[in-house]
């Protein structure tokens, strides 16, 4: 399903439907530091029920599945459910999966302890789901919010590939992002308090392969409106770029924590 937001790469249509294959194969690589802070603040674990709001292919709930929640996972793509639910069957998980837009999304009140959104929160009408999200959680229950970036500032491989998709889609938006500190959303006033932010900096490793599959699955490449020859160029280019560089090395990342609780 195309989505057209006004401040999301200057109001042009994208689809992480059309990312699917490479997402489900590149995008699990949130460090293990991440999920870890969430059960030490004793969030997503075991008696908990957490519905995980632009799940994707599911990275997050199938991540955390160990620590034993009852997951309940929502996308507006319904590819991307479609993979979400055949790595999850594969690796032999019960998580449920629906197709949905966040905001039209419909549960009980207070029926969830945890609601989370990894990587997607920029998508959503604030207006609209946080008071949802609000409606869905228990007396005290936690809304959190997962991010991870590479940091262009801190590497040189990062930025000449962030160089090369803005060549090939010079509307994409999602770029030069730096170190941020999370602040409680103002449409959050009167719902949330601020529980928690945690913030780590990350050195992830890839190999020419990996790296180059990460790019395909972001927003500018993958789910962009671009044309197959369009495509075919950027990969031309990104390829070429990548036989320079060793087989494997490190791209430094931020990834914050940000947990809100119901007031």
């Amino acid at each position: 399903m195309e989505i057209i937001k006004k401040h999301i790469d200057g109001g042009r249509g994208f689809d992480w439907g059309r990312a699917s294959e490479d997402y489900a194969k590149y995008r699990d690589v949130y460090p293990p530091v991440v999920y870890e802070r969430l059960v030490e603040l004793g969030l997503c674990v075991k008696g908990q029920r957490v519905l995980d709001i632009g799940t994707g292919t599911g990275v997050f709930p199938r991540n955390m599945y160990k620590y034993g929640a009852e997951f309940v996972g929502a996308d507006i793509s319904e590819n991307q459910i479609e993979y979400a639910k055949r790595l999850s069957e594969k690796a032999g998980m019960n998580i449920t999966y629906i197709v949905s837009p966040a905001e039209e999304l419909e549960f009980p009140d207070k029926h969830f302890d945890v609601v989370s959104a990894c990587q997607c929160f920029i998508y959503f009408d604030k207006k609209i789901i946080l008071p949802k999200i609000h409606r869905f959680l228990k007396d005290g229950g936690h809304f959190c919010k997962l991010s991870m970036i590479w940091l262009v500032e801190d590497s040189e491989i990062a930025a000449t590939s962030e160089k090369i998709v803005l060549k090939h889609n010079p509307h994409w938006s999602d770029h030069s992002v730096k170190r941020y500190t999370e602040v409680l959303p103002e449409e959050a006033a009167g719902l949330f308090e601020v529980a928690d932010f945690s913030c780590f900096n990350v050195p992830l490793t890839f190999t020419r392969e990996s790296w180059h599959g990460r790019m395909l699955s972001c927003r500018g490449i993958g789910a962009s409106g671009l044309s197959e020859k369009e495509r075919e160029d950027f990969n031309k280019e990104h390829m070429q770029y990548l036989e320079t560089l060793p087989e494997s090395f490190e791209i430094e990342h931020y990834a914050t924590v940000f947990t809100l609780r119901k007031i």
